[in-house]
């Protein structure tokens, strides 16, 4: 949808209206009633589906900025603008307009303002624009853009952080002989520094090697709190510490340097103590709880607040009544205040089923704004007391799903073969019919601590599941062991056990179907990305005999392979703890290529060209590996992209993709004609 489209959409007056609302929404742990009529969307409906982004409240807590996410067919990207809603009028109006996107809206101290990021020029940039509509001034103009800012408590100075440019040295060799790099030695630091608003002169606040994450300054406006870490690699996350330089230059006064990661600083509104989120030493941070610990902002021992708390907090702000953070519980997601003194821990009053994210509070925190959805809902941006998060609703994004076909979804749960408690997302079609047996297809999330949600519309990633469920399937996504939401305890079940324990999870849920009387065994598919992808190669060949198809998405085919080409070495060594050279055997057991002899299930596999969390290698090897047991497949490298798919007609592509191959495996045809409503096709 153009931008133009897009702002007269939002205009109406059906959209602006503010929905009053108390936060009691149907929760997604029961079966939700859906009506039978309506139509299913098509592939291109789904893609270009409007979502809302970044919401940022106002200091006096009565208007809202958040951007809108919209597709270019066109210009095949995927491209935002933002918007102001007022909690009290109900108007929404767009604010920016450009070619390119605006983000990350944040509201100066005084109200009067916004700045946020734009890539409308070529690189990303800070703007500022009057809250009462106008034209954007551009801030900075850095060689290599800026990557995230944040205002001083006066509003007087935006301190930023940017990747340096490449030095004159690198410049000349690159001129003399080509572009190449030297790996673990050309590496390039990203520091942080700060620019006067008002005389627009830019001083640089750290150097050296540093490579600087997030920020926030103190109350005083005297000193900004950082995190880095050695290096930009991906494989040194776990070794990031927290620092403190003062706003007008200085040296670096190291606060934090234990082991493991350290970082999202946040000051105390008296300005003595600094919270920030830490592995508390622990070497094995990919899997185990973080906390939320404080240290003293002059140095100190360090005391972990969340000891009790078994799960990831995140960490979002210290109000005078105490900290702020958000974390998973089993299918939704809430808002937690904890007690600094007394480690208290107390949920927000929001109901279960609730998937609420992205908060932003007012200046006296008793107002917050937040992204929200539940199983029936799609997400839309709220308002609310941080007391009894009764909310107004401010967009009204889910008006493009009016006349959509609705299905029916529950959470469900099993055992798994070793006992172990798993759920999962259960999405039956609207007519569904107790004591008949459906095609069942599993649709596997990444992570592996990722966590599948009761979700409208059901779709994931390339994965149609709405068209699916039109034509007939039921569809489950297993929150299988290793997911977020659970449990310390549930997250390590897969150490030592990856693909397998995961394989038990799939294939017992499948079971229980089965014996439900609702899924039918001879029409089971199966697929995922990344972890998700890895997962679904294991079926495909550990477990073949179970499936009619697979699509490996982005998938690990070989422990080994993915070790010595990823870019987060560590992960591996802390799930398998070993490397490949201490313990072959381990990286063998779970690895899918090891049962390729077992393999007979045709398999799609998709994958980034230039994927670097999880190498090409990977589907080359499994493509090979099937191709030489004589199992059909079909290898798809989609030229350009990384790890995941980000414009829409790579998704266009690869969602047809996966409806034909479930269509010509589970129903003997391929997938049904659907309208493209951005035109003609390319």
């Amino acid at each position: 949808m153009s931008k133009d489209l897009l702002r007269t959409r939002l205009r109406t007056p059906a959209t602006a209206a503010v929905v009053a609302v108390a936060i009691a929404w149907s929760p997604g742990l029961i079966a939700q009633d859906a009506p039978t009529t309506g139509r299913p969307p098509t592939v291109d409906e789904l893609i270009a589906l409007e979502r809302v982004e970044s919401p940022a409240i106002s200091p006096d807590g009565r208007r809202v900025a958040y951007a809108v996410r919209t597709s270019d067919w066109d210009t095949d990207s995927y491209e935002t603008e933002i918007f102001l809603a007022d909690r009290d009028t109900g108007e929404t109006r767009q604010l920016t307009n450009a070619a390119k996107s605006s983000r990350d809206p944040a509201w100066a101290p005084g109200g009067a303002s916004l700045a946020f990021l734009s890539d409308r020029g070529g690189k990303t940039q800070i703007y500022v624009i009057d809250a009462r509509g106008g034209e954007a001034a551009r801030l900075t103009d850095l060689e290599e853009g800026v990557t995230r800012f944040a205002w001083s408590p006066d509003g007087s100075t935006i301190a930023f952080s940017a990747m340096d440019p490449l030095d004159p040295s690198r410049k000349a060799r690159d001129e003399r002989y080509g572009v190449f790099e030297i790996v673990d030695v050309d590496r390039r630091m990203h520091h942080l520094h700060a620019i006067d608003v008002s005389g627009r002169v830019v001083r640089r606040l750290t150097s050296g090697d540093l490579y600087v994450g997030r920020f926030s300054w103190s109350p005083d406006g005297s000193a900004i709190a950082f995190d880095h870490r050695p290096d930009g690699d991906a494989s040194s996350s776990g070794s990031s510490d927290i620092s403190i330089v003062r706003s007008s230059g200085g040296a670096v006064e190291t606060l934090v340097a234990q082991d493991g990661p350290d970082s999202d600083p946040v000051w105390s509104p008296d300005g003595r103590r600094i919270a920030f989120e830490s592995a508390m030493e622990s070497p094995q941070f990919y899997y185990r709880n973080r906390r939320i610990a404080v240290v003293s902002a002059a140095g100190g021992p360090v005391e972990s607040l969340t000891d009790a708390f078994d799960e990831n907090p995140r960490l979002l702000a210290w109000s005078p009544n105490g900290l702020f953070f958000d974390a998973a519980e089993r299918t939704w997601q809430s808002l937690y205040r904890l007690d600094p003194m007394t480690h208290a821990i107390e949920r927000a009053p929001t109901a279960e089923g609730l998937n609420a994210t992205s908060f932003s509070f007012s200046r006296d925190y008793r107002q917050v704004a937040y992204m929200g959805s539940d199983a029936r809902s799609y997400p839309e941006i709220f308002v609310a007391s941080t007391e009894t998060m009764a909310a107004t609703r401010l967009t009204d994004l889910g008006a493009q799903l009016d006349g959509w076909l609705e299905h029916e979804t529950e959470v469900i749960s099993w055992t798994s073969s070793d006992g172990a408690t798993i759920e999962g997302v259960l999405h039956r079609p609207a007519d569904f019919q107790a004591g008949r047996r459906y095609p069942l297809l599993v649709v596997i999330h990444g992570g592996p601590t990722g966590t599948s949600r009761p979700a409208r519309p059901a779709a994931s990633g390339v994965y149609p599941i709405d068209l699916w469920l039109a034509r007939g399937a039921v569809v489950l996504q297993p929150n299988y062991r290793g997911s977020a939401g659970y449990g310390e305890a549930f997250r390590s079940l897969n150490v030592r056990n990856l693909g397998i324990g995961d394989a038990w999870d799939v294939v017992s849920g499948i079971e229980h179907l089965v014996s439900r009387g609702i899924a039918d065994p001879a029409r089971v598919g199966a697929m995922g990305w990344s972890q998700g992808g890895y997962i679904s190669a294991f079926l495909t060949t550990a477990e073949s005999a179970r499936f009619k198809a697979v699509s490996v998405g982005a998938g690990i085919s070989d422990w080994m392979t993915y070790y010595v080409n990823t870019d987060i070495h560590p992960f591996t060594r802390q799930y398998l703890d070993a490397t490949p050279w201490d313990d072959p055997a381990i990286y063998a057991k779970t690895s899918p290529i090891t049962y390729i002899t077992r393999a007979r299930t045709p398999t799609l596999i998709q994958h980034g060209e230039q994927d670097r969390r999880v190498p090409l290698p990977n589907a080359y090897e499994l493509y090979q590996g099937l191709r030489d047991q004589g199992v059909p497949v079909k290898l798809v490298v989609f030229e350009g992209f990384g790890h995941g798919l980000n414009k829409p007609k790579a998704l266009r592509a690869a969602m047809e993709q996966n409806l034909d191959w479930f269509g010509t495996h589970l129903w003997d045809s391929g997938s049904e004609a659907t309208a493209d409503p951005a035109g003609a096709r390319d």
